[in-house]
C-alpha cells in the first residue's frame, strides 16, 4: 500500500505546490483522493498512468479539489481503458458531472458509476470506502480507507502438525472450519487475524463531531491544515483547520500518523506550522508534492 502526494496546496496553487490530490494504490487498484487543477500533469511527472485509477473521491465541489476532474475522465476515455470507473462524491456531484460533460462535450467509452455520499459505506471486496459528511461552507465529505481484516494461517502449527498444503488451508482463511483426514480443522486453532488498516482524509472543514467520528482509530490521518493559530480568526470565517486542530484529531482518535496538507499560499515557510501541531501530536509530517508513504 503506497500513497503519492500529487498537490498540498489549499486553493491557490504555488511553484512547489500543486492543488489538493493524492493517490492510494493498494492491491492493483488506484484510489484518487480529489482531482485539483493539474492533477494529470503531476500524475505524469512522477510516471503514473492514469489508467490505473479505479475509485475517484471528490470531498467537495470547490474547484482547488475538482477542477481537474473532466480532465482527467476525458483522458481516460482516450486511454480506451476497460475497467470501470467509480466516482464518489456529495450530493449534486451526478448533476455536476453532466453539466462538466456539456460544457465539455464527452462520450467516455468507459463505464463508469457515480455514487452520492453522505455519513455512507461503500464495499469493494477486500476494503471499504466510508464517508462523513463534514462542516465546511458547502457539503464537504471525509473519506476513510478501510481495509478488511484477513486470516492468516499459523504456519508454524501447520508444519508442526505436518498438515500438507491443499484447499483446507483456503477453507481455513476464509473462516471456515474444514476437514482434513478425518479430522476437523478448526479456524480459531489454526488462524490469527491480521487488523486492516485505516487510512482517514479530513477534507476542508472546520472542527467538529464528525472529524472526530470518521478519524476514530485511524493508522493515518491526512488532515486539511490550512492556518496556523496566528490566523485561527481565518479558519473560523472560512471553515478550515488549524495543524494544531488537526493535531488534536489525532490525538482524540489513537492515530498513529498524522500527515499536514492542504497548506494556505501565505506560507512560504511551514516551520510554525509543523511545531504547533507536534506540540499536541508528535507524529506529524508536512506532505509536499510527490512525497510518498509506504505502509
Amino acid at each position: 500500500m503506497e500513497i503519492t502526494f500529487l498537490g498540498t496546496s489549499a486553493m491557490v496553487p504555488t511553484k512547489e505546490r500543486n492543488q489538493s490530490s493524492f493517490l492510494l494504490e493498494y492491491n492493483g487498484k488506484g484510489i484518487l483522493f480529489d482531482v485539483g487543477e493539474g492533477t494529470q500533469r503531476q500524475l505524469r511527472i512522477i510516471g503514473k498512468s492514469p489508467s490505473k485509477i479505479n475509485i475517484i473521491l471528490i470531498s467537495h465541489w470547490h474547484g482547488d479539489h475538482s477542477l481537474g476532474l473532466i480532465g482527467l475522465l476525458q483522458t481516460l476515455s482516450s486511454q480506451n481503458i476497460e475497467h470501470k470507473i467509480t466516482i464518489i462524491g456529495p450530493e449534486n456531484t451526478k448533476k455536476n458531472i453532466e453539466l462538466l460533460m456539456d460544457i465539455f462535450p464527452s462520450n467516455f467509452s468507459f463505464e463508469y458509476e457515480v455514487l452520492e455520499a453522505e455519513d455512507s459505506v461503500f464495499d469493494f471486496g477486500s476494503f471499504e470506502i466510508h464517508t462523513k459528511v463534514l462542516c465546511h461552507n458547502v457539503k464537504s465529505l471525509g473519506f476513510s480507507f478501510v481495509e478488511k481484516d484477513i486470516l492468516k494461517i499459523k504456519e508454524e502449527k501447520i508444519k508442526e502438525e505436518k498438515i500438507k498444503p491443499g484447499p483446507w488451508l483456503g477453507k481455513l482463511q476464509k473462516g471456515l472450519d474444514s476437514e482434513y483426514e478425518g479430522r476437523i480443522l478448526k479456524v480459531e486453532d489454526y488462524t490469527f487475524v491480521v487488523k486492516g488498516k485505516k487510512i482517514t482524509y479530513i477534507s476542508d472543514t472546520q472542527l467538529c463531531d464528525s472529524v472526530f467520528e470518521i478519524a476514530k482509530d485511524s493508522n493515518v490521518i491526512i488532515s486539511e491544515s490550512t492556518f496556523t493559530r496566528e490566523h485561527e480568526d481565518k479558519s473560523v470565517l472560512y471553515k478550515h483547520l488549524t495543524s494544531s486542530q488537526a493535531a488534536l484529531v489525532a490525538l482524540k482518535s489513537n492515530a498513529e500518523l498524522l500527515i499536514l496538507t492542504h497548506f494556505s499560499q501565505r506560507y512560504s515557510d511551514l516551520n510554525d506550522m509543523l511545531f504547533e501541531a507536534k506540540e499536541v501530536f508528535e507524529n506529524t509530517r508536512l506532505a509536499f508534492d510527490f512525497m510518498k508513504v509506504k505502509l
